[in-house]
């Protein structure tokens, strides 16, 4: 992850916002973590970002994991394919 100051950053949005495309940009104030920049190099990558981190999604899977440790559900190893 990259450090920038906050002060940076306000002079140089466009530049630091090509760099959080690659990394994420820590903002600093005065010397101390203020805030993360998290960017994304296409579509995709938005949409990803969003998925992971949405309490709807993330419900549904703690449930689904419920589900398969109560003996509920099919194991990937156990289907089959039809051809």
């Amino acid at each position: 992850m990259k450090r920038i100051a906050l002060s940076k950053v306000k002079d140089d949005l466009s530049r630091v916002l090509r760099m959080a495309e690659k990394e994420d940009v820590i903002i600093t104030r005065h010397g101390k973590p203020a805030g993360v920049l998290v960017g994304f190099a296409s579509e995709d990558e938005w949409f990803e970002y969003r998925l992971e981190h949405d309490p709807r999604f993330l419900q549904r899977i703690e449930a689904a994991r419920q589900s398969l440790s109560e003996g509920r559900g099919i194991r990937l190893e156990d289907v089959k394919e039809d051809n």
